[in-house]
């Protein structure tokens, strides 16, 4: 009889070993992606400042990324108009990307929008476009609004996502900390107001907090460290260990303000080793920020 050597056997073994993880569910992987002015000829005076349209260098870089990471739920932020985002869906697709469902907030800045793609139906659309508040008496509004889409990703399973653009940090005739800190208020009211309504929900919180994690507005997003309606950070960092997802030009400053933030009920499906900060040696070909991505193993409920 023919003996097999131990090299073959080796072989044999890694062949299946391999087979075995190909075989491994991937998960479901969302992804939070500030594009910086993906504006087009007819946006370019927003708000204090100018912005050039992105060139296709720059949006190939973007699409580029994007299919890299290829999230099955990508959540962006500073879209221009709807114009733009139909030139940026069909981006999506001509890349195979494979998008079935989408949403567009049209809030109250004129120039920059929230939208969000997914490869799974969106089955709720509960997204925010007027969000009053007001400072000194002075009436105001959250100005991108907020995007709140229920996504059925099994039969039985659902993901509640939230996702957010607060004030930036360029001048404005108000201060624009307090502002932001008014927008993160609301955001905590309509979380806690989604958690009581359904305390079971899996709920993703996600975007551009323009924040660090140690200022008021964070910890007010967030909520208190072991209450039912804590949202917990993620603390994704890329390859090399870096947590940086913005880089501020004029003020040579690299920062962590794009977060991804989970409940109770959806912490427990996150794959941690695969929840980071996207590395590449051109990200900033692209955007002034890096995008930020988790990867949750659902679990049907029955």
């Amino acid at each position: 009889m023919k003996r097999i050597s131990f090299f073959a056997l080796l072989v044999a073994f890694g062949a299946a070993a391999a087979l075995l993880r190909s075989a491994e569910p991937r998960g479901i992987v969302i992804c939070h992606y500030n594009l910086e002015n993906y504006v087009g000829e007819d946006q370019t005076a927003l708000g204090e400042r100018r912005a050039r349209p992105k060139s296709e260098k720059e949006i190939a870089a973007l699409i580029r990324i994007i299919k890299e990471i290829n999230p099955d739920i990508l959540g962006v932020c500073e879209m221009g108009s709807r114009e733009r985002f139909v030139d940026f869906a069909a981006r999506l697709k001509g890349a195979g990307l494979g998008y079935i469902d989408s949403e567009y907030v049209d809030g109250p800045d004129r120039d920059r929008h929230l939208a969000l793609f997914s490869r799974f139906p969106i089955v709720g659309r509960q997204s925010l476009v007027d969000v009053p508040f007001s400072i000194g008496g002075i009436p105001e509004k959250v100005r991108r609004g907020f995007l709140d889409v229920t996504i059925q990703v099994n039969g039985t399973y659902q993901l509640r996502m939230i996702g957010a653009h607060l004030k930036s940090k360029l001048l404005a005739a108000e201060d624009e900390a307090i502002i932001r800190r008014h927008e993160a208020h609301e955001l905590r009211k309509h979380l806690d107001e989604v958690l009581r309504a359904s305390p079971d929900v899996n709920l993703v919180c996600y975007g551009d907090f323009n924040d660090l994690k140690n200022t008021p507005g964070f910890r007010e997003i967030s909520g208190e460290r072991g209450s039912p309606g804590y949202m917990a950070d993620l603390w994704a960092s890329d390859a090399e260990g870096d947590r940086w997802t913005h880089f501020w030009r004029s003020a040579d400053l690299y920062s962590r303000i794009d977060f991804i933030l989970v409940n109770n009920g959806a912490l427990r499906e996150v794959v941690r080793e695969k929840s980071t900060v996207y590395r590449s040696s051109y990200w900033n070909e692209a955007s002034d920020h890096r995008p930020v991505y988790a990867t949750f193993m659902p679990v049907e409920r029955r």
